[in-house]
């Protein structure tokens, strides 16, 4: 059975949202999905794997991992383009979803 969480606490954790307060109005006004399917409680569990949309979001990857990962390949000034990678504990998949963005030719994601 795949580990839940409430909505809101995911989107604070992946660096979509600022904070509770802000999550639980994204909520509250229809503008997540979880999957696909809109999720009208704040509290409301969902799988930590979902893939989480907000509209009205510009959410450049799929996870706040991603954001790190630029980061780091910017202040470090790697060039990752052409390279096979992998992404151990891929878990949402943000680090993966960089390393393609930014060229990898392929990337072995796999969740521990």
């Amino acid at each position: 059975m795949a580990k839940k969480a409430p909505v809101w606490e995911i989107l604070v954790e992946r660096g979509i949202v600022e904070d509770r307060k802000s999550a639980e109005s994204w909520v509250m006004a229809g503008k997540v999905l979880a999957d696909g399917v809109r999720i009208d409680k704040p509290g409301q569990p969902v799988p930590l794997s979902a893939d989480i949309v907000v509209k009205g979001i510009d959410q450049k990857y799929v996870g706040k991992g991603g954001l790190k990962l630029e980061g780091a390949l910017s202040d470090l000034s790697v060039d990752v383009s052409g390279i096979i990678a992998i992404d151990a504990g891929a878990s949402t998949g943000g680090f993966t979803d960089c390393l393609l963005q930014h060229g990898a030719a392929k990337v072995y994601a796999v969740d521990v």
